[in-house]
């Protein structure tokens, strides 16, 4: 409640918060577009390797000539992030390969890491939030995206002292999604490829929101963030309308469908027969939690509170997010506070590929939202136990056997690169955090 007073002081000061942004995609270009709305906050660099579309993005959001022309654009993330001079690095490419890289560098500089890149935290968040504690600065979630969302909505139910039944995010998802690929997904969007191609959207990127590998990757960020455990088959991802999130999520011996209390989990916005769910959401996030008596029940009700049967398990939801609208509060917590807005604490929940089809020895795996993947929720012990191969690491490489359509990909099945920078870092990653489990 106090970052704007904080920020003016920053401002008043002569000193204000300044930002290096990799990768001017969407979450970026949304981000950009609240900067000349935002006095103290500066983003003097802006890394894509598509300089000139950076410069049209900053455009497009709203930026003058004059605020461009001060702007350096850069190609290379790493020389820019030792120029120095940075007081937080966002790292938004998406690609995990690159997010590891660029975070330990700006650890190693000594700069605060938000860490859009997801998919790069899902594979070695947890190593990489330890690193930058070591160096005393924040390895921090991104707010506005809906992890770092659902663990503030978690943190507020723990420190007001109810206990967290379930906590996640809604979606559109139907079984059959685990197997489209990107060649079909426009479809699922009531869009044409042609509009789909005119828009600039990207079908593999929009198709790992729908196969599941999304949610997926989004429930383990918020497992290793919170201690929320992740359900031992996978994401259920049961039809869920806002009004009876208290009735569904709650564990089965309670008349729910979660296997027990304290999970992560997604709530679909589609019944199974393709209907939508009434008061759904599916752009939103939620905590289910339970009274811890008799007196905080009968407060859910004289304050009208929607409840389970018993009274005993409330729901309070978020029903939108605004992405990168809303980044700046991770930016200004890690520079004025030093918190992070969510932030791996251990290593809780991995997310495998899986065949979506018969896969042969041979081919090439093309990663998260491609043609031959996509990404299952698992417990990471579960993960570990089975040598699981991360769906971040399943991207350009080569099977050696063949693989089952619905099976687990294994380290084993593949052909890895056991040299490469960010295999060693999630082997490292499993190492450390595998006892601590």
């Amino acid at each position: 409640m106090n970052l704007h007073r904080l920020l003016n002081a920053r401002l008043a000061a002569g000193k204000p918060v300044r930002v290096a942004l990799i990768g001017a995609g969407k979450f970026g270009s949304m981000f950009l577009s609240q900067v000349p709305h935002t006095p103290g906050l500066e983003v003097p660099v802006i890394i894509d390797l598509d300089r000139d579309r950076a410069r049209e993005a900053c455009r497009t959001v709203g930026w003058d000539s004059a605020r461009i022309a001060r702007t350096t654009f850069a190609d290379d993330g790493l020389r820019a992030i030792a120029g120095g001079g940075i007081d937080v690095v966002v790292e938004a490419t998406g690609n995990p390969a690159v997010g590891i890289r660029h975070a330990r560098a700006a650890i190693a500089a000594g700069t605060h890491v938000v860490m859009v890149n997801v998919e790069a935290d899902v594979l070695a968040g947890p190593l990489l939030a330890e690193e930058a504690r070591q160096a005393g600065v924040v390895y921090s979630l991104a707010y506005g995206d809906q992890p770092a969302l659902t663990a503030e909505m978690v943190d507020w139910a723990r420190a007001t002292g109810f206990r967290v039944v379930a906590a996640g995010k809604g979606t559109k998802y139907l079984p059959a999604y685990h197997d489209v690929t990107p060649d079909g997904v426009w479809s699922h969007y009531g869009l044409s490829a042609g509009e789909a191609q005119s828009a600039g959207m990207n079908p593999q990127m929009f198709n790992s929101f729908l196969d599941g590998t999304k949610s997926a990757i989004e429930m383990a960020a918020i497992a290793n963030a919170t201690g929320l455990d992740v359900p031992s088959d996978g994401l259920l991802f049961p039809p869920c309308g806002v009004d009876d999130l208290p009735h569904v999520m709650r564990p089965r011996e309670a008349g729910g469908v979660l296997e027990k209390a304290g999970l992560a989990e997604v709530v679909s916005s589609l019944e199974r027969d393709g209907r939508p769910v009434f008061r759904d959401l599916r752009w939103g996030v939620y905590v289910v939690l339970e009274a811890p008596n008799e007196y905080a029940a009968d407060c859910f009700r004289q304050y009208g509170l929607k409840t389970d049967v018993t009274g005993r398990y409330a729901a309070m939801y978020k029903p939108y997010h605004l992405i990168g609208l809303e980044l700046n509060i991770s930016i200004l917590s890690a520079a004025l506070r030093g918190e992070p807005t969510g932030q791996p604490q251990g290593f809780r929940g991995d997310v495998a590929a899986v065949a979506k089809r018969a896969l042969r020895a041979g081919e090439m795996l093309d990663g998260e939202g491609g043609y031959t993947v996509w990404g299952r929720l698992m417990p990471a012990a579960k993960s570990l136990a089975v040598g699981a191969l991360p769906i971040g690491l399943a991207h350009r490489v080569k099977l050696k056997n063949d693989v089952g359509h619905g099976a687990v990909v294994r380290w084993s099945d593949v052909e890895i690169d056991a040299s490469s920078d960010t295999v060693k870092t999630r082997k490292a990653m499993e190492t450390a955090f595998a006892a601590a489990r």
